[in-house]
């Protein structure tokens, strides 16, 4: 469960990068400092951070990296603040590309492996402007409120349809997750798909709508049931245009 900025700095500055990290248990300044490469798979960046004395502290490394497929240059992180290790990459928007902007947008890259759904409640309503959705999810573990916004990196088919965001405890979203629209085969209705990063693994759901529901904004959250039906990709997990 992580989000966050970066921006490219001027050529003068000591840090190369500057941004901030967020996660729902933190929201931390950092900086990509250049070091020395000792080979080609060498980091190209040191990742500091302030701890609570105000001391500069290493927290990760970085590497600059291209795009298999789109050719893009997006920056790969693994970074530990004390919680275990942790992946995430620095990608641009289409327009951040189109306008040569230094402005990134840090996204998770990976996931902790598949949970059973279980016993899960949760309701998926859709919003009446921007194509986008609230809702909530919940078990006698967890109680997630969360929001469905349009995925603006989806190129390909197969691409999710809306990025699953919650807050961080300054109020900034954090990407926990992916959804696609589908229709069911056997009936024909539509419904959504959801992908979501919880910290002890990747919960598939779905959201449904029953005959009552049928027609209107509302959807019920669903555990996930194998019948063949899930669109392609849906259980790759947290990737770079998830």
């Amino acid at each position: 469960m992580f989000a966050g900025t970066l921006t490219r700095n001027v050529e003068t500055a000591a840090a190369q990068y500057t941004g901030m990290i967020h996660s729902t248990r933190f929201d931390i300044a950092i900086q990509l400092e250049a070091r020395a490469k000792m080979s080609a798979r060498s980091p190209d960046y040191d990742v500091t951070a302030i701890n609570k004395s105000g001391r500069k502290v290493r927290i990760g490394t970085a590497w600059n990296e291209t795009g298999n497929t789109s050719g893009n240059p997006y920056i790969s992180m693994q970074l530990d603040v004390g919680l275990g290790p942790f992946r995430v990459n620095a990608v641009q928007t289409k327009e951040a590309r189109a306008a040569q902007s230094g402005e990134f947008e840090i996204i998770p890259l990976v996931s902790n492996g598949l949970m059973k759904s279980g016993s899960i409640s949760g309701e998926l309503t859709a919003m009446d402007a921007d194509n986008a959705f609230t809702g909530y999810i919940a078990n006698m573990m967890f109680d997630l409120e969360f929001m469905l916004i349009e995925n603006s990196y989806k190129t390909e088919e197969t691409h999710p349809d809306y990025r699953i965001e919650v807050s961080s405890p300054r109020g900034t979203p954090i990407r926990v997750g992916s959804a696609w629209m589908a229709k069911s085969s056997r009936t024909g209705n539509d419904y959504l798909s959801l992908l979501i990063n919880t910290p002890d693994g990747d919960l598939r759901v779905n959201a449904v709508q029953n005959e009552e529901q049928r027609g209107g904004q509302t959807f019920s959250i669903i555990p996930f049931i194998d019948s063949g039906e899930q669109p392609q990709d849906a259980g790759a997990g947290l990737s770079l245009v998830a």
